[in-house]
């Protein structure tokens, strides 16, 4: 954990999607599943799958295809793979629910000043749709999807992106997510980071990584953190 002092003295706040606003692990299982059945191949658990979210749709697939974290598929098969992936993804999409207080704490946010900002590495064709059809979009001036910019995180340049957007100093822009990649980037970005407990971050605990703060749930953040 890091050793700053609280309340944190924020401008803006970016928040992740997958894991931390929205429960997506459910529909992303399902159209994995739904894709290897499509292709004759065995299910694979929901919890094998939940533990592969987080570093975009192409790594899920790739590791639905192999049943392994660092293995890479023929690239015939993945090339198979991804669109049927998609087609079912895309049907299964808008059943994703945001976890318990995640509105309750956004409107929490916005009602003190924050200015919010999202940043997923879910591609725009799936962020987009998702947070209007969910009701979540208005909340953000900002939305950066994987492939919004050259990179995506645990890179900072997400972060830097938003900070530069927000016209804030990096130091006082507040990352909160759910995973090793969030923890990552807001170390290299030079950022403060708190993570929910109830995210996917590869199947691990977030108490063992690189934080300034655990929180139970997004209304939590406010305690922690002030205006600055």
């Amino acid at each position: 954990m890091g050793c700053k002092q609280f309340p944190l003295a924020v401008s803006a706040i970016v928040i992740d999607l997958d894991g931390t606003l929205l429960h997506t692990a459910p529909e992303l299982a399902e159209a994995a599943n739904r894709m290897l059945r499509d292709m004759g191949r065995p299910a694979v658990s929901q919890d094998l799958l939940m533990s592969y979210i987080g570093n975009g749709i192409s790594w899920l697939v790739k590791r639905a295809l192999t049943g392994d974290m660092h293995a890479e598929p023929e690239a015939a098969l993945y090339d198979r793979a991804l669109p049927i992936f998609e087609k079912h993804y895309t049907e299964l999409l808008l059943q994703s629910k945001p976890f318990p207080r995640v509105v309750e704490g956004l409107d929490a946010l916005k009602a003190v000043g924050f200015k919010l900002g999202c940043i997923t590495n879910k591609v725009a064709r799936y962020t987009e749709p998702l947070l209007k059809g969910i009701g979540l979009a208005h909340y953000f001036d900002i939305v950066l999807s994987g492939d919004s910019l050259p990179e995506k995180k645990p890179h900072p340049l997400p972060l830097l992106h938003s900070a530069q957007f927000f016209g804030v100093p990096i130091e006082k822009l507040l990352l909160i997510g759910d995973s090793l990649s969030d923890a990552v980037a807001a170390r290299a970005a030079g950022c403060p980071v708190f993570c929910v407990p109830y995210g996917y971050n590869h199947g691990e605990p977030v108490d063992g990584l690189d934080l300034d703060a655990v929180i139970a749930d997004l209304p939590a953040a406010l305690k922690l953190i002030k205006r600055a």
